[in-house]
């Protein structure tokens, strides 16, 4: 039995639609078919190349929704024909600290979502949010629960804390904000676009900042008055502008180096402040079904830039590498 799925041949290519075996479903896995995926700045640098260890040919993707169509031992029929929500994160381990030597993110190396069909263990499966479709809840996967660790599990938001989040417009960025929203922070972003600044305020940011203007820091301390927590995606030579403005006792929780290694950080602004520098990254299981809950409980609903076919991938691809959207990029599928 085959399948067909997007497939990346060799570094750089663009994505090819090919034959392939359909997953086997071995003891413990669900066999998923897949309605919906999304990208992430991961399956760009694997299409580049720049992602360590990469082998081609490979399948990527790790965002994915879809319906279960067969279960393998030990996992209950009952499963069959259920609505499903994928966490990409897999292998954690036992300690909620920090993930195994084992860890892996679904998309390399083993296959991903741009598939018709994917088997995955059923552990790393949960129930669909009723009030989510499928490109709505493959969207919300990844991002979410980086969002939601970095959040909640290393930031120890509290309602009414002020939350700078950087580069509004990225999937991990926007689902931050929509989550620390829902927990009754009052949040700000900040942006190199005015427009997705504006977008920004119009879900209910208080305010923002161009980071491209060289007053951008001191503006966010006069419109904040400083921040308990900053969840920050870019490190790079801004950095040290976060210790400036971040409060006494404040936290800085960074996921992402988009904008390169850190510069400019003073150590004695560090200690000094009795800031707290932490690091996230995905979460655990227990985290993705606490996410995933949070989101229901709240109603929220992820921000799609834009749905394409996945015939369309490489559209769709170009569209994240260039920059300029505000939410993620999904895929339908359409195989």
């Amino acid at each position: 039995m085959t399948m067909k799925a997007l497939l990346l041949e060799n570094k750089g290519a663009t994505f090819v639609v090919r034959e392939v075996p359909t997953p086997a479903v071995t003891p413990g896995d669900v066999l998923i078919k897949l309605k919906a995926s999304a990208l992430n700045h991961r399956d760009y640098y694997i299409q580049q190349g720049t992602y360590p260890r990469v082998t081609y040919p490979v399948i990527i993707g790790s965002d994915g929704a879809g319906v279960v169509e067969d279960v393998g031992e030990n996992v209950p029929r009952s499963l069959i024909n259920t609505e499903v929500v994928i966490n990409a994160s897999q292998s954690w381990g036992d300690d909620p600290n920090v993930q195994s030597k084992g860890f892996k993110v679904l998309g390399f190396p083993d296959s991903g979502t741009f598939a018709e069909y994917i088997a995955v263990p059923a552990r790393y499966v949960q129930p669909k949010p009723k009030h989510l479709s499928f490109e709505e809840a493959a969207a919300i996967s990844l991002a979410g629960l980086t969002a939601f660790r970095s959040l909640f599990t290393r930031g120890g938001l509290e309602s009414n804390q002020n939350v700078l989040v950087t580069g509004i417009g990225g999937g991990v960025a926007i689902a931050t904000m929509q989550l620390a929203l829902a927990a009754k922070a009052n949040v700000y972003v900040t942006s190199g676009t005015d427009g997705k600044i504006k977008r920004a305020i119009a879900l209910g940011a208080k305010a923002g900042a161009n980071y491209k203007m060289p007053t951008w820091a001191e503006d966010m301390q006069k419109s904040s008055g400083g921040f308990h927590l900053v969840v920050d995606g870019a490190a790079g030579p801004g950095f040290g502008k976060l210790l400036d403005i971040a409060l006494p006792g404040g936290k800085i929780v960074i996921y992402g180096s988009t904008q390169g290694r850190i510069q400019n950080a003073e150590p004695a602004r560090i200690f000094w402040k009795q800031l707290s520098v932490l690091g996230a990254t995905m979460g655990t299981e227990t985290e993705f079904g606490a996410m995933l809950r949070f989101v229901e409980q709240h109603d929220i609903r992820p921000v799609i830039d834009g749905v394409f076919p996945i015939s369309q991938a490489a559209a769709g691809l170009q569209r994240m590498q260039m920059g300029e959207q505000f939410g993620k990029v999904v895929f339908k599928n359409d195989f």
